[in-house]
């Protein structure tokens, strides 16, 4: 099962709006460029959000996008079913109908039991959860990597593993 990048990029923008909740309305184009996500996709994206009732859209100047609830009220499971569908490993789960051989089928438990536990952690994931996450990610001071090796890089200056960036590349390769 893959989430598509409707789901994936979908729950983006619901975890920028969870982390500026309280803020008032915010803008697409904001959201857009906080998450990197197209505005064309993340309008369509916001509409569908919008019919699930997880988004309100208020217009006009000051206007924005919204929660309708708090972000600890909002799980995953509901974004992710909203974009994406039914949430399931293989298609004979949702529907038995799909195939002629769910009824004696040894594997579609596992199947269906599989299906079960990603709902189950879906569920028991909220947006203010996936918010205090990150949160607490930002405030822990980062690391300094030690030890780390350098390569030769044939005259020219040693950079760590030998990797340049990308103007510099262009530079050498213009040479």
């Amino acid at each position: 099962m893959r989430i598509s990048t409707r789901g994936r990029y979908g729950l983006r923008a619901m975890f920028e709006l969870a982390l500026r909740f309280g803020e008032g309305p915010i803008l697409m184009s904001t959201v857009a460029e906080s998450q990197g996500l197209s505005r064309k996709h993340l309008h369509t994206l916001l509409t569908a959000l919008k019919s699930a009732g997880l988004v309100h859209s208020i217009r006009g100047p000051g206007g924005g996008f919204v929660l309708t609830r708090p972000p600890d009220q909002i799980r995953l499971n509901e974004i992710l079913h909203a974009l994406e569908g039914p949430i399931s490993v293989v298609h004979c789960v949702p529907d038995k109908q799909a195939c002629d051989r769910a009824d004696r089928c040894a594997a579609r438990r596992v199947w269906q039991q599989l299906s079960a536990a990603i709902e189950s952690v879906l569920d028991n994931v909220t947006l203010e959860d996936m918010t205090a996450a990150d949160r607490k990610a930002c405030d822990r001071p980062r690391r300094k990597r030690q030890g780390r090796r350098l390569r030769s890089t044939g005259g020219r200056k040693a950079t760590p593993l030998g990797i340049a960036s990308r103007t510099r590349r262009q530079r050498i390769d213009k040479r």
